[in-house]
């Protein structure tokens, strides 16, 4: 009996088997329980719709949101195109089943959207949360799909490439470079995080390890701040120690205002880690980083003009942010080793996101930031102003379900009402295509 209550201490403090079992069975439980839970939020506002303070200076187009919605089979995970209005134009649905069936990664049914990326002519890239990553055509149907844990963002770059983070559960912590494990870690095992460059009919042309480029670079020093190793813990997986959310290219059109840096660079996100960090994906050089300003940041953008703008989420522990003001947008300009806050100003409304987050500059200088948790999308203008805003329709009195991303894009509705199977109406539902 003693021995037995020592084995199981072990499993959950080293995750020796059954780890894996045990905590596929509990998060399936949960779900059974609360079938929507992993997609919901606790509500944070009161009103729900469009709100437009500032008519004239809304920045044309339509908004492309992911979240999830009613549907026949409950609260499902979709993309949605708006008008200023709030009017559907468009809408995809995104299931799991569909996508992925057969796969190799065992995730409860309600897997939310991490990020997508709308392509000309109606086309969808997205990933499903730690799942996998697929193209969908207007019709909702699945031209392929990737089963390697994609998660989080999803880049495109000048060759209509896309950029992504992917994770692997690795019984120990080694990899080629380091086949006796990683200093420090001891053979624990941690999610092998990687950095994917996928091509537009879905072939992996790129696998960076990230651990390893970690290691071998000056930012292995702040490993320091991961949440593994002795009593030091935090919310979530312990094995999670990197937790990358966004890896985006610059762009040549970008390339010249940036003087540390050359077109195909790519700018990374470590939550964990409290870390930005810009890199040659060729030489696999480390050309800039930084971690003071942030505190569990997402969606660094090149943003023109030097300027590397950084949704700072200034996660605090408390429920608004009532510690540190709540969320942020901060720019840095690393030639010149400069930092703004370009949101929230004096004239700006709460706004806060402990987890998840992601902004967009626009052409006229406006903001689209999008309070993920609260279920909320607003765009302000370059003084803090409010816009437009839009928040999701409560799933009860006290949840919201969350809104992972939103992007003003350049299209019409004429447009859109031109792609094969459009209608606002209508629900297309991701379906798989023949052979």
């Amino acid at each position: 009996m003693a021995l037995s209550m020592l084995y199981g201490v072990a499993v959950g403090r080293w995750h020796w088997t059954p780890f894996s079992a045990i905590e596929g069975a509990v998060a399936e439980a949960k779900v059974l329980m609360d079938p929507e839970g992993p997609l919901l939020n606790s509500r944070d506002y009161d009103r729900s719709g469009v709100r437009l303070d500032q008519p004239d200076q809304m920045v044309p187009g339509l908004t492309f949101l992911g979240s999830s919605w009613d549907g026949p089979g409950g609260l499902e995970p979709g993309l949605r195109l708006i008008d200023r209005d709030g009017t559907v134009l468009h809408e995809w649905r995104i299931e799991r089943t569909n996508l992925f069936e057969g796969g190799r990664r065992k995730q409860p049914a309600r897997v939310g959207i991490h990020g997508s990326s709308l392509l000309p002519g109606g086309d969808v890239v997205v990933n499903q949360r730690y799942v996998g990553m697929a193209r969908l055509n207007s019709c909702g149907e699945v031209e392929w799909a990737l089963d390697e844990g994609n998660h989080h963002s999803i880049a495109r770059a000048d060759d209509g490439s896309f950029w992504t983070p992917a994770v692997d559960e690795a019984p120990r912590a080694t990899s080629e470079r380091f086949p006796e494990g990683y200093p420090g870690l001891d053979g624990k095992p941690v999610w092998r995080e990687r950095l994917l460059k996928v091509s537009p009919d879905g072939k992996i042309l790129r696998d960076i390890n990230a651990l390893d480029l970690i290691y071998t670079s000056d930012l292995k020093r702040y490993l320091m701040k991961a949440p593994w190793g002795g009593k030091r813990r935090v919310t979530g997986p312990p094995t999670d120690i990197l937790h990358i959310n966004d890896v985006e290219p610059l762009s040549s059109e970008m390339a010249d205002a940036y003087p540390l840096f050359e077109a195909g660079d790519l700018v990374v996100s470590v939550k964990r880690l409290h870390l930005v960090f810009v890199f040659d994906p060729d030489s696999m050089d480390v050309k800039w980083h930084a971690s003071d300003p942030f505190i569990a940041q997402h969606d660094p953008d090149f943003i023109g003009d030097g300027w590397i703008g950084v949704f700072d989420n200034q996660t605090d522990g408390s429920s608004r942010g009532a510690v540190l003001g709540g969320s942020r947008i901060v720019a840095v300009q690393p030639h010149t080793d400069s930092t703004e806050v370009l949101f929230p100003t004096e004239h700006s409304e709460p706004f806060y996101t402990a987890g998840q987050g992601r902004w967009e500059m626009l052409d006229n200088g406006n903001m689209l930031l999008t309070e993920t948790e609260s279920g909320r999308v607003v765009e302000v203008d370059s003084a803090g102003r409010t816009v437009w805003e839009w928040v999701h329709q409560p799933y009860s009195e006290s949840r919201v379900p969350e809104v992972t991303q939103a992007s003003r894009r350049d299209l019409s509705p004429e447009t859109v009402a031109s792609w094969p199977c459009a209608s606002g109406d209508s629900i297309q539902t991701a379906s798989r295509t023949s052979d």
